[in-house]
């Protein structure tokens, strides 16, 4: 279930809205005048979003280039290709 609550318990409940981000990892959403006007966050529930979006991006991505080639990468073929960028053999 979504929290909401007005734009004005940001300032007079801080404690208790902080609380509940860290400990729920969920936002909660804050109202002005009745509209939806801002979402509060931990820190860490957002990097944690922001790394799967990264992700699913990445994910999109190699999808989209699957469709356009017929080049296939077996799985010794992209560790030995790891081990070389990390050990500074190629930029990658």
């Amino acid at each position: 279930m979504k929290m909401i609550r007005p734009v004005s318990d940001l300032r007079n409940h801080f404690a208790d809205i902080s609380k509940t981000v860290h400990e729920t990892a969920k936002p909660v959403f804050l109202t002005k005048n009745g509209y939806g006007d801002m979402v509060v966050l931990s820190m860490e529930a957002y990097e944690s979003m922001q790394f799967e979006s990264e992700i699913y991006f990445k994910l999109a991505e190699a999808e989209r280039e699957a469709k356009i080639t017929d080049k296939r990468y077996s799985s010794k073929d992209v560790l030995a290709a790891m081990k070389e960028a990390m050990e500074g053999k190629t930029d990658v």
